[in-house]
Formats: C-alpha cells, sequence, structure tokens
C-alpha cells in the first residue's frame, strides 16, 4: 500500500522516527473523514475538491471521504464527535474547531497568484442607489440584508466588526430583514434583487465570475475589508502520530508534480502553506472587540455590569496582544505590528 511505503520511508528519518513511537499502540486508522464548509453548493464543492481528495487516497493509502454539512456548525460538530478527522475551514470557524472540537491548524491554503488572503465585501445590484457602508446604515430600515454564516469570517464576523460593532450598530436590528446564508445563496440573492445588499468576498466572487458571470456582472462592491488569511486546514489533535506524519507529508508535497500543481491551480490555488493556531490570534482579536462593543451597547447591563464584562474581555485581549508581541520578536517575522486594526497583523504569519 502506497501509505505504508510512504510511511517506511519517514519511519526511516530520525524525526519520524520520534514522531511515530508508540503508534503501533494507537488504533490503527483506515479512513480519513475531510469536511468541506459549505460556502457554497455540496455538488459545487464536491467537484472542486474531489479529485484532490482522490490522489490524497492514492497518495496516503488512507480511504479519503469528503463530508459536507449544510453549515459551518455541521463540520464543526463532525470534528468535535470524530466524524470529521481534518476539515478546510474559514479562519472563524477554525476558531470554533480549535476551541470546541479539540482541532489544530496544520496548514493555510495560498492562492494561485501567492496572495496571502483574501478580503471580505458587502455586495449591492449594480442598478441599486447604495454606493457606500454610510448610505447603506442610513437606508437599513428600508433593506433587505444577506449576512453571512454565524461561523463565517469574511462573510459574518469581519464585516460583523468593521462595519457594524465600529457602527454602534446590529444588523438584525437595523435591517427591515436580516437573513443568514452562504456566500453563494447571497451574491445570487442580490444578483437576483431578492437581497439589497449581503456579505461576500473576492475569493467567492472570482468563482461566481467563472461558474455565472451573467450573475456577477450584476454585483457592484460598496465595501472591502482588510486583508483575511486564506483558509486554514485544521486536523483532530487527538489523530494517531503515524496519520499524522502521513498527512502531513501529503500536504508538504502536494505539488511538487506538474499535474498536481495543474489541478491546484485550476482551484485557483498553489500549493500548501505550513501554519499553526497562532494564525487565528487576530480573528480572537476582532471577535473580542465585537463581543466588547455590544457590551458598550448593551441596555439590559448597568455600568457595573459592563465594567466587569469588559475587564474580563480586557484581560483576555491582553494575552493575546502578549503573544502576538513575542511572535513579532520572531527573526522570521516581520517588524510591523497592528492593535487598533489587529488584521493587519495577518501580513506577519503570512
Amino acid at each position: 500500500m502506497a501509505m505504508k511505503k510512504l510511511y517506511k520511508t519517514l519511519l526511516a528519518l530520525p524525526f519520524a522516527g520520534c514522531l511515530v513511537v508508540g503508534a503501533s499502540q494507537a488504533q490503527e486508522v483506515k479512513e480519513l473523514n475531510f469536511g468541506i464548509i459549505s460556502t457554497e453548493s455540496s455538488q459545487n464543492l464536491k467537484n472542486k475538491w474531489e479529485p484532490l481528495l482522490a490522489d490524497m487516497s492514492r497518495k496516503t493509502g488512507y480511504k479519503v471521504k469528503s463530508f459536507f454539512a449544510p453549515d459551518y456548525a455541521g463540520i464543526i460538530q463532525g470534528m468535535r464527535f470524530n466524524k470529521v478527522d481534518l476539515a478546510l475551514f474559514g479562519n472563524n470557524s477554525a476558531m470554533e474547531a480549535v476551541d470546541r472540537a479539540n482541532g489544530e491548524v496544520i496548514y493555510q491554503l495560498v492562492n494561485k497568484e501567492g496572495q496571502p488572503g483574501y478580503w471580505s465585501l458587502l455586495i449591492t445590484h449594480k442598478d441599486s442607489p447604495v454606493n457606500s457602508v454610510e448610505q447603506m446604515l442610513a437606508q437599513a430600515e428600508n433593506l433587505n440584508f444577506g449576512n453571512g454564516d454565524p461561523n463565517s469570517t469574511s462573510g459574518y464576523l469581519v464585516p460583523g466588526y468593521y462595519v457594524f460593532a465600529k457602527n454602534n450598530v446590529e444588523p438584525n436590528k437595523i435591517f427591515k430583514r436580516s437573513l443568514n446564508g452562504n456566500h453563494e445563496v447571497n451574491a445570487l440573492s442580490v444578483a437576483n434583487k431578492q437581497l439589497d445588499v449581503a456579505t461576500f468576498n473576492t475569493g467567492a466572487m472570482d468563482r461566481l465570475s467563472r461558474s455565472h458571470p451573467e450573475k456577477a456582472e450584476k454585483l457592484k462592491v460598496i465595501w472591502q475589508s482588510p486583508l483575511i488569511p486564506d483558509n486554514p486546514i485544521v486536523w483532530r489533535a487527538d489523530l494517531p502520530d503515524e496519520t499524522k506524519l502521513v498527512i502531513k507529508t501529503f500536504f508538504d508535497t502536494y505539488g511538487d508534480e506538474a499535474a498536481e500543481l495543474q489541478l491546484l491551480n485550476g482551484m485557483n490555488l498553489s500549493k500548501f502553506k505550513a501554519s499553526s493556531n497562532d494564525q487565528l490570534l487576530p480573528i480572537r482579536q476582532l471577535d473580542l472587540f465585537q463581543q466588547r462593543s455590544a457590551i458598550a451597547t448593551d441596555a439590559r447591563l448597568s455600568q457595573q455590569q459592563k465594567q466587569e464584562k469588559t475587564a474580563l474581555l480586557d484581560a483576555e485581549l491582553e494575552k493575546i496582544s502578549l503573544r502576538m508581541q513575542a511572535l513579532e520578536k520572531k527573526p522570521v517575522l516581520k517588524p510591523l505590528y497592528f492593535f487598533i486594526n489587529p488584521i493587519n497583523y495577518l501580513l506577519l504569519i503570512t
């Protein structure tokens, strides 16, 4: 079996041998369930990812099966209950997987142009009179809004902070109607004038331009976020060391062959980049900042309650800040640090 041959080669390496001491005592893994977040229809995602997963099966010796769920929470829960072994997440859903499902970030996608990430967008129909966030907020009570999945980074967390929290408003309170959907549903709904404005992202816009160019032409961008690092791949931290080593070797080497790189380029990707949970630090900051803003505007809380809750969040923010400053001092990182605009810190780790 290909995996066994690869494993024998890896085992001959001193480092690999250290990793797999005692692995024979772990339960043997024969299959891997690979979860993929629901950014668009399951059929589109299958067409895009299953050729790569077939290569993964062939090269590792494991039977790699795709796992799709109707929302991000389904993939997180799948990992929590050992139904998903590794998965493609967005940064926000990866944070949930790390915190609630024993996940660990191992790799990051990189697009075929080598860009380190993508951007969150707000879109309207090209015929819409709304041309800015300011105009959108001023007319919100007359607009139908398409928000993202609550576990989506670009569809929910990033616009939730930069567009809404910083303006001291909540989308489900200011719009005529607010709905949650995936990127594809939101974009098509705007193109068909079923929604007035919606969240989206540049990667999804690129895919829509190829799959439904006539719909993409009907969209207008009224806001673009700071850079977001591309999606991470997360595995279950309790996978056997032997399995982890084989998975790691696959992602480290995939794209070395011309046919593999061509397949990646067809997915608008280049070779995978090693990453870690530190990729999520700026996302954690945004999440805490958003919570802090919500507390400040919560009329149900007394001033003392607000101070107590804010103090707890500030303590967590300080811990993250110290960790980010420690990473900044590493010589491999650029000497830049942005606390006020934390998502710019992502440039340090990409």
